[in-house]
């Protein structure tokens, strides 16, 4: 009897391990491919050229595309996350990383504006950061789903509360912003991990239905990971 509950029980660590080792391979793969567009086009040349409509007389004004790559990515992260049963691993791939591409591109245009010091400093303390609340998610006794409800609200407000003020360009708002969103994605990054390693114990998941969570939970992880590093940069940038 002993044998065969040890023999279930390394069997489910087994499948945890690659659970996850798939989780951080969509997150980091993702990461790189937004890493890479973003150093690649974050120049004034490819800006001007793709993203600013440029008048006969030197007047600027933002052209319809930068208004795709700010809010396609908010369309393509909830299909997959509401969509992910119904499609296959292979579409949902494709969405991830054209996901990851976008936010590439945004983040060309946004890094421009901060010193590469400042950007450097604020990954590492974002990655520093990440980690604890990740192993704090993983470990804890404590059941955080309460809190995660609690603190996807508020992740909802943060959202909303953003595209009104980038219409509206107050300093103050975008400020509060930023305090917030360090606390709140902070917080979601554990809840998210506790949820994920949940899942990876759950041993009658086929494999297919495995590798799509694992996606959507490298994708959520990613989405923590850039949304605390921008809001980290905001504070931590600022002249």
């Amino acid at each position: 009897m002993n044998q065969v509950l040890d023999q279930d029980q390394s069997f489910s660590r087994e499948l945890s391990r690659e659970f996850f080792k798939n989780v951080y391979g969509y997150m980091f793969g993702a990461l790189a491919v937004s890493g890479i567009i973003a150093y690649l086009t974050g120049t004034e040349e490819f800006v001007d050229t793709y993203f600013m409509n440029i008048d006969a007389y030197g007047g600027r004004s933002m052209s319809p595309l930068i208004y795709v790559v700010m809010f396609a990515p908010i369309g393509l992260g909830l299909l997959i996350q509401m969509a992910y049963k119904r499609l296959s691993l292979g579409v949902l791939l494709v969405a991830f990383l054209a996901y990851a591409v976008l936010m590439g591109l945004m983040f060309g245009i946004v890094l421009m504006a901060y010193t590469t010091q400042s950007v450097a400093v604020t990954f590492f303390i974002t990655a520093g950061a990440f980690g604890a609340m990740a192993v704090l998610g993983y470990t804890t006794n404590t059941d955080l789903t309460k809190m995660g409800s609690l603190l996807y609200m508020a992740f909802i407000g943060i959202f909303i509360a953003s595209i009104v003020n980038y219409f509206i360009g107050s300093e103050f708002i975008d400020y509060a912003i930023s305090i917030i969103g360090v606390f709140v994605f902070t917080g979601l990054t554990a809840y998210y991990m506790q949820k994920l390693k949940n899942v990876s114990q759950d041993t009658t998941l086929s494999g297919i239905d495995r590798n799509k969570i694992a996606l959507v939970g490298g994708l959520m992880l990613y989405i923590m990971f850039v949304n605390l590093f921008m809001v980290l940069l905001r504070l931590l940038g600022r002249d």
